[in-house]
């Protein structure tokens, strides 16, 4: 098959599709009697980013699959088309989420006892309607409380491909610097107790155990087991006024 048309096949499936297509996907798009020669998609695949060096949108390889997305240069332009609300975060969404995302698998209690305040109900919900987490197991202690990790879905909204490429805590301030897209809502009365990003990894470090050597690749029962808890601090701070929108809605989407 004409090498070129393979190329147009890949592009007009990328741009038509509204999700990311793995390599597999796009094979499939060949009849059996008439298959794209081995390694006709990765060459295919090569010579679309290549192509995309001087346009204003790039061929990407996500968690998911490869798509096409806007350059960040010419982002804050290309939102202006986009009319629907943004979604607003609280710091305390975000601290949360940035320490499911470095410190996974963790419990809910693991999470408030770094951060110092207990979590609102709320903040975990909405992450996983949005589904950024999902629980991959259990820890084997009383009480048996979820552990939590990030998603296919989390790693494809902010262009990873793997885990690893997120940023070293070290250089990362604000977890809203991954996405311009993330907007923060104001500092509630309570987030003045939170602990800043940038000290995760130090607050970490003074917990009870270190879960960075814990399975996220299956469901099942954990066997390390932690005096840490997974019961929120009762006479803590809570970030009850804190969550995701201001109206308590988990969905996040701030009323106009």
């Amino acid at each position: 098959m004409d090498p070129l048309l393979i190329k147009r096949i890949v592009e007009a499936a990328l741009l038509a599709s509204s999700q990311p297509l793995t390599v597999v996907q796009l094979n499939g798009l060949f009849p059996l009697d008439e298959p794209a020669p081995e390694g006709g998609i990765g060459q295919a695949l090569e010579a679309l980013q290549a192509e995309c060096a001087d346009r204003g949108v790039e061929l990407v390889e996500v968690a998911s699959g490869w798509r096409y997305q806007v350059k960040s240069e010419v982002h804050a332009w290309v939102a202006r088309l986009w009319t629907e609300r943004q979604v607003k975060y609280t710091r305390a969404t975000l601290e949360t989420l940035a320490l499911i995302a470095y410190r996974q698998p963790i419990t809910r209690g693991e999470i408030e006892q770094v951060r110092g305040v207990a979590t609102n109900s709320n903040i975990i919900k909405a992450l996983e309607e949005r589904e950024w987490i999902r629980v991959v197991g259990h820890r084997d202690m009383p009480g048996r409380p979820e552990l939590l990790g990030t998603t296919k879905g989390f790693l494809d909204y902010f262009g990873l491909k793997r885990l690893d490429e997120l940023p070293p805590l070290s250089e990362l301030k604000d977890f809203g610097e991954l996405e311009p897209q993330l907007q923060f809502e104001p500092e509630a009365k309570d987030a003045g107790d939170a602990m800043p990003l940038g000290d995760i990894d130090a607050g970490s470090a003074d917990a009870d155990n270190d879960t960075d050597t814990e399975d996220t690749d299956t469901g099942s029962d954990t066997v390390d087991a932690t005096d840490a808890g997974d019961v929120p601090p009762h006479t803590a701070a809570t970030d009850e006024d804190d969550a995701l929108a201001d109206d308590g809605d988990s969905t996040g989407v701030e009323e106009e």
